[in-house]
């Protein structure tokens, strides 16, 4: 399979759209450089279609977007209806209550909710309530939140504090100097760090952390972070942007027992449909009506509707367990064809979220970019991770893990022979942010 259109395109947008993509992870260097096919004509299910109509298995999944699959028939069928309908007026649309009442209803802690349409946005929505309430302007946080100031001006203080949390190589350029020594981090699973934070900060109003990630928090962790927070009078959020839906139907933190004060979910609630929400205890979210936090695009009607589609369905087809299931034969799968072909790869996350690297030291963003090479050239869109989705089938399964085995075969010989530059047919994918200038 050969993306020429896609490729072509790709070389163009650069030239037109600062960066080529509104996405970081979705430019073409950061997975196949010269190679990839950039664009898709159709998606469906865990099928993508490029310009060129070559079909893929698609096992990145749009970033964890469509957590049922691309252009699920019951979330399109119920966005469809509405669009019909008329989508927004010059009044509010009723699902966005039904919406705020389901959301609180599956996390008994919350009881009250506000709604953006991305997680990025929700984070720096979250961030402002939190510190509206808590009257002090410092966060700790601890993983990945999003692109606004508040985030990125950790930056300020030390260019490396978010690479443990983001890609290596972000500046903070254009990030107001004052916000310096705003925001800082602090390590996952080590509730010593969070300790010496606050410490050393007494202004800390804010503690914003993922519940879960690559691997699971100890209990000690989560107990320590909810204590720092009521010690402190900081307003605890959770960022269930990425991990919300997957393991439970609700946030991740409910499985271990954390209430923190808001949680912030997108992606896997509407299905590849822009939404957003913020959920939290009455207290803080009325600080909400202290600052100014308002947007027309908001009060849409689309991101409601598909939300309630995707959160019932998930609920009602016991999705959960299944792409639970989906991901255990993934992950059993890959550490067989690791085995048999005598491999360095770790595999880290969990069952529905799976994230695979190659342990070859500076060679290993080389050998990782000939494992998508080949793979995309087998009809499979595959890189360092694989969102498992409702739509993947065993059928799916068997494909991919049958190409697997094929091009870990190449990849065993081009290491052993020392041949992994020579095979690939494009620079090595970037690791890290980097300019493009053309």
């Amino acid at each position: 399979m050969k993306p020429i259109k896609g490729v072509k395109l790709w070389n163009k947008a650069k030239k037109i759209i600062p960066g080529g993509s509104q996405l970081l992870s979705k430019r073409s260097e950061m997975t196949l450089p010269d190679q990839w096919p950039s664009y898709f004509s159709k998606s469906k299910g865990t099928e993508v279609w490029d310009l060129d109509g070559n079909k893929y298995i698609d096992t990145m999944g749009s970033v964890g977007a469509c957590m049922l699959g691309y252009a699920d028939p019951d979330v399109n069928s119920a966005v469809k209806k509405v669009i019909d309908l008329g989508t927004i007026s010059t009044l509010n649309c009723p699902e966005e209550v039904e919406l705020a009442e389901l959301l609180c209803k599956l996390h008994p802690w919350a009881n009250m909710a506000r709604f953006a349409r991305t997680g990025g946005e929700a984070l720096a929505i979250a961030t402002r309530i939190a510190r509206a309430y808590s009257g002090k302007d410092k966060i700790a946080f601890c993983g990945y939140h999003g692109w606004h100031d508040w985030y990125l001006s950790s930056n300020l203080a030390n260019d490396k504090n978010l690479d443990g949390h983001l890609l290596p190589g972000l500046e903070p350029r254009e990030v107001p100097r004052n916000l310096k020594g705003n925001a800082i981090p602090f390590s996952y699973n080590n509730i010593d760090d969070l300790k010496k934070i606050v410490a050393e900060n007494n202004d800390i109003g804010v503690i914003v952390m993922e519940p879960i990630r690559e691997y699971e928090p100890n209990k000690d962790f989560i107990k320590g972070v909810r204590e720092v927070a009521d010690q402190t009078g900081a307003v605890l959020i959770v960022d269930e942007v990425t991990m919300g839906f997957r393991l439970n139907n609700g946030g991740a933190h409910l499985k271990y027992g954390l209430k923190p004060d808001m949680a912030v979910f997108a992606k896997g609630i509407s299905n590849g449909f822009p939404m957003a929400a913020i959920i939290g205890k009455e207290k803080v979210m009325q600080a909400a009506q202290t600052t100014f936090i308002t947007s027309t695009y908001w009060t849409e009607k689309i991101g409601p509707v598909a939300a309630l589609a995707t959160i019932k369905k998930i609920i009602n087809k016991k999705v959960v367990q299944y792409i639970d299931k989906v991901g255990v034969s993934l992950i059993k799968g890959i550490k067989d064809l690791t085995r048999k072909h005598e491999l360095k790869l770790e595999i880290e996350g969990l069952n529905p979220l799976i994230y695979i690297s190659f342990d070859y030291g500076k060679n290993s963003q080389a050998i990782r970019t000939l494992f998508t090479q080949e793979m995309l050239e087998r009809g499979v869109l595959a890189s360092g991770y694989i969102n498992v989705n409702y739509a993947m089938r065993e059928k799916h399964v068997k494909r991919y893990l049958g190409e697997v085995d094929k091009v870990f075969a190449i990849l065993k010989r081009a290491i052993d022979e020392n041949k992994v530059l020579k095979l690939l047919k494009g620079p090595v994918a970037h690791s890290g942010f980097k300019r493009l200038t053309k």
